[in-house]
This record gives C-alpha cells, structure tokens and sequence, in this order.
C-alpha cells in the first residue's frame, strides 16, 4: 500500500466520527421537538377541555321522587361549589354536596356526554318532629327541617334517645291505632319514663316498665271513664292493678282509682 492511499483512509475515519456526531443531536434536537410539541398540545387540551366557554355543563338534570327539597337552591349551589367545565366537574364532590342537604336521603351523580349532569335524589320521610327544631326519618335519624311545616307527632327526649322515643312511639301508635284515638305527643324522660299526650286532650303516664301493657289497660278501661259526665284530663298508669284519673274541672286534685 502507498503512502498516498494510507493518508486517504486516515482522513475518511477522521470524518466519520463527525457525521456521527451530526446525526445523533440532529436525532435528539427532533426529539426534544416532538416532546415539546407533545407537551404543548397537551397543555392546550387541557385548557380547552378545562374552559367553561369551551365545554360548559350546560344541564343539571334531576329526577326522583320529592316534594320538599329545594332544587333551585340546589343547582345553586353545585355551580358555586364546581366549575362549570364538563371535564373538569368532580362527581364525588358533588355527591357528597347533595347528599349534605337537610331534605335528602340518598343521591347518585353522573355525567351525560356532553354537557349534562344528571342527580337522581330519594328524599327524607319525615315520620315525627323531634325537640321542636328537628325531624325524625324512620331509621330515628334527625335532619334539619329548613323551615318546613308539616303536621307530624311531637316527639321528646334527651340527647341519643330518638330511635328509642320512635321504637316506642310506633309501638304505641300501633295499638291505639285499634281505637279512634291517636297519639299526639310523646315524652321521654331522663329516667326513660314515658308520657303521652293523646290527641284528644288526655295526657297518659305510663312509668319506665311495661308501658305497652299499660297503654293496654287505659284502651280496656276508657269506655267506662268515657260514659263519665266529666272530661278526662289525666290517667296515671303506674299501677299493678289500678289507675288514677284526674278529671277537667277546677278541682285539680280530685283523683278517681279504677281497678282494671
């Protein structure tokens, strides 16, 4: 081999390691290209799916059966507490926003492709008001009324004593249901004694023990006190065989013991 051919190949392998070099940062700068591209495209996406001009909820649709929840007040709501962005809405936050109000019971949220949210809402039963502010499903759960008036039993009780007081109401309720009478108030004491207002006018004690039994025996002995020419004020039950009755008139003290 000449000397002439031996510096042609050297200056071909110097080469080489140029043009390598040249491909690969011409490799990674279109690389960083399409990344940046990607990350650029993303973030507009992004911004489009997240713009309330771009993809509004434009319907809160709601369903079910109710009569005292206020759905104005609660869309209201839900658009404060949300973005108005169709993608951008969380379901679960809004779930626990609606199932929060006083008036329901239950709730499901979901979205409806493209622009609708849609609630379907099980409304609470009230069954009894409870110490005067606040009302009783029947589970003896307590909500809030938000001012709704409705005609319901009163119940009363301390604290932690509602699904006992409505265990016992709906006891009590059941058997004098067999009468033309019906309760309108019911008290439960601090030493769990019960009392009862009928809505007639007669409020009925009835002890700690055996109140069932008891209510029992003022049903068995009414007729007789009915067939009185006074009306009964009060019947006191707390006895083995007997009760005591207080009768309307301006003698308060004049009390009357039947044997049952």
């Amino acid at each position: 081999m000449t000397k002439a051919a031996d510096e042609s190949g050297a200056g071909s392998k110097a080469k080489a390691p140029k043009n390598n070099r040249r491909t690969m940062w011409a490799g990674v700068l279109f690389l960083l290209l399409v990344i940046s591209g990607v990350v650029f495209g993303g973030m507009k996406a992004n911004q489009y799916l997240h713009d309330e001009q771009q993809m509004p909820v434009q319907v809160i649709d709601f369903s079910g059966d109710y009569q005292h929840i206020d759905i104005t007040k609660l869309e209201r709501l839900i658009r404060k507490a949300q973005p108005g962005s169709f993608f951008a809405l969380d379901v679960n936050d809004v779930f626990e926003l609606v199932e929060a109000q006083s008036w329901v019971y239950r709730a499901s949220v979901r979205k409806k492709w493209p622009n609708t949210l849609k609630i379907y809402l099980v409304e609470q039963q009230a069954v009894a008001k409870w110490n005067e502010d606040l009302l009783l499903n029947p589970y003896g759960d307590t909500f809030n009324d938000e001012g709704v008036e409705i005609d319901l039993p009163r119940l009363y009780g301390p604290g932690g004593s509602e699904k006992t007081a409505l265990e016992g109401f709906n006891s009590m309720h059941a058997l004098i249901g067999t009468t033309n009478m019906a309760i309108d108030e019911l008290s439960l004491s601090e030493r769990f004694a019960w009392q009862v207002q009928l809505e007639n006018g007669i409020r009925l004690n009835l002890g700690r023990q055996d109140f069932i039994d008891r209510l029992q025996r003022f049903i068995d002995v009414y007729p007789l006190l009915a067939q009185q020419e006074k009306a009964v004020r009060y019947v006191d039950l707390r006895y083995d065989t007997g009760v005591a009755v207080g009768w309307n008139e301006n003698d308060s003290s004049n009390t009357t013991n039947k044997e049952s």
